[in-house]
């Protein structure tokens, strides 16, 4: 089954906290990147699509409770 990709926008302000987040933990089958926008930042998860969808809805809930 082929990779799928999630994208999470995350504020300017928690930007900085999550990169830090993702750099120091072993994210095992997912990767992940950062495209820097005006506002703020989209990251794109990327691996097995249950994952990635898993994924995809933490670091949303994360936002909205920060």
């Amino acid at each position: 089954m082929p990779d799928a990709t999630y994208v999470a926008f995350v504020p300017a302000g928690m930007s900085a906290k999550l990169r830090s987040v993702l750099q120091s933990e072993d994210t095992g089958a997912i990767t992940w990147r950062e495209r820097k926008t005006m506002f703020g930042s989209e990251f794109y998860f990327s691996g097995p699509p249950k994952l990635a969808r898993a994924t995809h809805a933490y670091v949303s809930q994360w936002v909205v409770k920060h």
